[in-house]
This record gives structure tokens, C-alpha cells and sequence, in this order.
């Protein structure tokens, strides 16, 4: 018997199952078909928004609307040391190595969940013994003992009528799309925090370096009083004032050194190694440049730009895929089943056309009456959906708020920066005549540490105005989204997920 005559009888079968396919292949895909929100109306972040800041030691920012973010945005500081502790946390952070795995994980499910739309085939051989048991039919014959080997391949495909599958497969594409910008927001995250703890971690150096420069002139100007104490011509409240006031500024030491200590373990942290094995920067807070051109990406950019947005959009797409295969449960589901194989006693007698067997045909599942779970499944599918939205909006509004607080900032650091300047200068300047007026005796020397003494607190608070200064940059690169769609395609792939 040859394989024409074999097929010979499917034939009928497989003209209706042909056109059955056809006329359900022309069914919808049911539930709503998803579409990206709506930019927002908002052309500015905050309201009377200022095109530059006030020039503070000679340095103003300057706002530009609509410009791009650069995606290496921390080379706008001009620090070598700073680059090499970026990249290194890159290239060892181990949080954006789990995000990745994340993604890859997503993207197999993906793959996986892509094999719903093609036929399923299987194959199956088997070979037992058995003993009948005509009594269990109602027979009084005796049983019997025999051999059954069978040999048999099954092809099945489940027709997506209502494109329940086709939307399971839409969710996890979001899904991969919101692991994507999990991903992207990790790395964000981590470049932001790498620069904002190396510059505190330069502030607090700079801090500490002025206040043991203060203490030693206040220790210089209590050696001058515990002379005129004991000369008679200071009272010795003088001194225990002074002696205060040095131990009051020794306490800060061990503050400052803390925080230092600190701001080390966590770019250890960052840079995936133990403390022990951290890679501290050696950078001068006053050696940092400024970057004076900032680029302010419009609301309308903003929300296609932003990773934790991009993130939220993601999963308003699943959410709203999950109507879809919710909707689709309660509709009938069809598949088509063919099966075809050989069976019998021995190996030998396996392919003898007796044994031969063969079902082709369609199935279809119907849900009639099941509690009310399909019904109130689907309700809880817009439920879940409506939240994703209001997650959505949410994440939004805290954007704009994100970088209208960085532009404020900014534009706050500026006066801040401009008036301790100015407070620098007056006390620079009055130190330089104290000290005229002391070479030409008109002025002791006590006076003269004393206007030394205010320039360094001065400078201490100069100091904490000026990294504040830098870090609320950072934070305006990081509210922006940092600029990973302005990668060029010669990017490390490690320098940008």
C-alpha cells in the first residue's frame, strides 16, 4: 500500500478543515487595541521660567528649550577621574546586571511565547504487556495475555479566533518593552548617583581641608589671647570663649571625615567591590568645570524620553493586552487535531497495515456557565488597566515636578553662589587691609586672625554652596532622562543598555 492510497480517505476531511480555517481565520481580535497616551499640552516646566541663572563667580547657566541631552552628560564636568569611576561602575554595578538579566529573561519569554502560533507536532512510541479482564465489560471469558507496541505522531493547532493568544503575546512584547526601560532607568540611577557622591565626596574633602585651615588659625589666635591673659590685659572669659569655639569646629571633623568614609563605601557600592577594594576619585571640587549650556527637553519630549515613563507606558500596554485575553475566555476556542500511527503485538508486525490508525478533525470548547469568574476576570482586567493609567499620569506629574524642582534649584544655587562670592570678596578684602593696617601697627594681631577666621567660614560655606551647585546639575541631566537616545551606534554596549 503506497502513501496515495493511504491519504486517500483524509481527503474530504481535509477540504473542510481547510475551508473551516479560512472562514475563522476572518474573525477580529477582540479587547482594545492599545495606543500610546497623548503628549501633554505643557510647553514649560514651571511658571515665569528664566532663560539663564545669575552669573556666580563668573559662571551662569544658560537653559536652551528643546536641546538634547548628551548621552556621556558627565563629561560636561571635565574630569578624567570622574569618567573612569563611571565607567567602571558600568562595567561592574551589579543591580544593572540583574536589570539586564531581567531583560533577557523577558525577551526569552518572548520567544517562547511566539511558538503559540505555529502547530505543535509530537511523536509517541510506546511498547507494554498487558492482561485483559473481560469481566470488567461483563464478559465470562477468560483473559488474556499480550503485547501492544504503538508508534504515533499527533500535529495540533490552536486557532486564535478571537486573538486571545495574539494579545498574550502583545503583553509580553510590553513586557519586554518595560524591562527594556527598567533597565534604562538602572542605568540612569546609576550614572546620576555615581557623580552626585563623587562630588559630595569632593565637597566634604574641600570642607574638611578648610575647617582644619580654620582651626589652626583659631588655635594661633588662642595662643595670642592666653598672652594678654596672662598679662592682664584680656579677660579669661576671652579664652574659655575661644577654647568653645575650637572644640565646637574639632567636632566637625570627625563628622565631615564620616561622611567621606561614607560617600567611599557607597561608590564601592556602585562600583560592584567591597569597600576595601573601592577606587576613590581624586577630584577637586573647585577643578570640576560647570556646565553652562543645559538643554531643557519640552513636556512633549519629555514623555518619550524618560525611562520611568517609557516604563509606565509599558505597562499600561499589558494592561491593556490583559483586556484582550480576558475578553477572549469567554469565547468558544477552536483547534484542529491529527493524529496518525501504527500499532501492534511485536516490532515485527508494527508497520503491517492492520495496525494502522489515524483522527483528523476539529474541536471546539465552549464556556457555558462558569461562576461568573470569566465575567469579573475581564472587570478586573479594566480595573487593573485603569490603575496602570493612573500610574501613568502619576509618573508624569512627577516628572514635570522633578525637573521643575531641578530648574528652580539651579536658578536658587545661583544666588546662593552669587551672594557667598560676594561674601568672600568683602571678607578677602578686608582681611588684605587688616593686614596693611597690622605691617603699619595700626591693628593687632588678634584682629587680624580674627578676619582669617571669618574668611575660612566663608569659604566653608562657599564650598557647600558650590557642590550643591553641581549636584543639582546632575539632578537636571537625571530628571531630563540622560540622554541614552542620543547614543551614537558606536557606543560600548555596556556603556549603554
Amino acid at each position: 500500500m503506497d502513501l496515495f492510497s493511504v491519504y486517500r480517505p483524509l481527503w474530504p476531511q481535509a477540504r473542510a478543515l481547510s475551508m473551516l480555517v479560512l472562514m475563522l481565520m476572518s474573525a477580529c481580535t477582540v479587547g482594545p487595541d492599545f495606543s500610546r497616551p497623548a503628549a501633554p499640552p505643557q510647553t514649560a516646566y514651571v511658571r515665569n521660567p528664566v532663560a539663564a541663572t545669575l552669573p556666580a563667580q563668573g559662571q551662569g547657566q544658560h537653559f536652551s528649550l528643546g536641546a538634547d541631552v548628551a548621552f556621556d552628560w558627565w563629561r560636561l564636568f571635565k574630569s578624567d577621574a570622574l569618567n573612569s569611576v563611571v565607567r567602571l561602575a558600568i562595567a561592574n554595578n551589579q543591580t544593572l546586571q540583574a536589570a539586564e538579566a531581567s531583560l533577557r529573561q523577558s525577551q526569552n519569554t518572548l520567544m517562547a511565547g511566539h511558538g503559540v502560533f505555529y502547530p505543535q507536532l509530537d511523536a509517541r512510541a510506546g511498547a507494554t504487556r498487558e492482561r485483559s479482564s473481560p469481566v470488567q465489560p461483563g464478559l465470562n471469558s477468560a483473559g488474556s495475555t499480550f503485547n501492544v507496541v504503538t508508534l504515533s505522531g499527533t500535529i495540533s493547532y490552536t486557532l486564535d479566533i478571537f486573538g486571545g493568544a495574539r494579545r498574550t503575546v502583545e503583553g509580553l512584547q510590553a513586557e519586554v518593552d518595560h524591562q527594556t526601560w527598567l533597565t534604562r532607568a538602572a542605568y540612569l540611577a546609576l550614572t546620576a548617583n555615581v557623580v552626585n557622591t563623587a562630588i559630595a565626596r569632593a565637597g566634604y574633602a574641600a570642607q574638611l581641608r578648610t575647617t582644619e585651615q580654620l582651626i589652626g588659625l583659631q588655635k594661633q589666635q588662642l595662643q595670642t589671647i592666653e598672652v594678654q591673659v596672662r598679662s592682664g590685659t584680656a579677660p579669661y572669659s576671652d579664652s574659655l570663649s575661644l577654647r568653645s569655639l575650637i572644640a565646637t569646629n574639632e567636632a566637625l571633623l570627625p563628622a565631615l571625615e564620616q561622611k567621606i568614609s561614607q560617600s567611599e563605601h557607597l561608590l564601592a557600592t556602585l562600583e560592584g567591590v567591597a569597600p576595601t577594594e573601592v577606587r576613590v576619585p581624586e577630584i577637586e571640587l573647585t577643578a570640576l568645570s560647570l556646565p553652562t549650556d543645559l538643554p531643557v527637553s519640552l513636556p512633549s519630549q519629555l514623555v518619550r524620553q524618560r525611562p520611568d515613563i517609557l516604563s509606565a507606558e509599558a505597562q499600561l500596554h499589558r494592561a491593556s493586552a490583559n483586556i484582550g485575553v480576558a475578553t477572549a475566555a469567554m469565547f468558544p476556542s477552536f483547534s484542529l487535531t491529527g493524529t496518525y500511527g501504527t500499532a501492534g503485538s511485536s516490532l515485527g508486525s508494527l508497520f503491517a497495515g492492520a495496525g494502522r490508525f489515524w483522527s483528523i478533525g476539529p474541536s471546539i470548547d465552549i464556556p457555558l456557565f462558569q461562576g461568573g469568574s470569566l465575567w469579573f476576570g475581564r472587570q478586573a482586567a479594566i480595573d487593573a488597566y485603569q490603575q496602570a493609567a493612573a500610574n501613568y499620569r502619576q509618573t508624569v506629574l512627577e516628572s514635570f515636578a522633578q525637573v521643575a524642582d531641578a530648574l528652580k534649584a539651579l536658578e536658587f544655587d545661583a544666588k546662593v553662589l552669587l551672594k557667598q562670592a560676594q561674601a568672600q570678596a568683602s571678607a578677602e578684602e578686608a582681611l588684605r587691609l587688616l593686614q596693611a593696617n597690622y605691617r603699619s601697627g595700626l591693628v593687632t594681631y588678634l584682629d587680624l586672625l580674627v578676619a582669617d577666621v571669618q574668611l575660612q567660614q566663608i569659604n566653608i560655606a562657599y564650598l557647600q554652596a558650590l557642590a550643591q551647585r553641581h549636584q543639582d546639575t546632575v539632578g537636571l541631566f537625571a530628571a531630563l532622562g540622560g540622554g541614552w537616545w542620543n547614543a551614537p551606534p558606536s557606543a560600548d554596549s555596556r556603556q549603554m543598555p
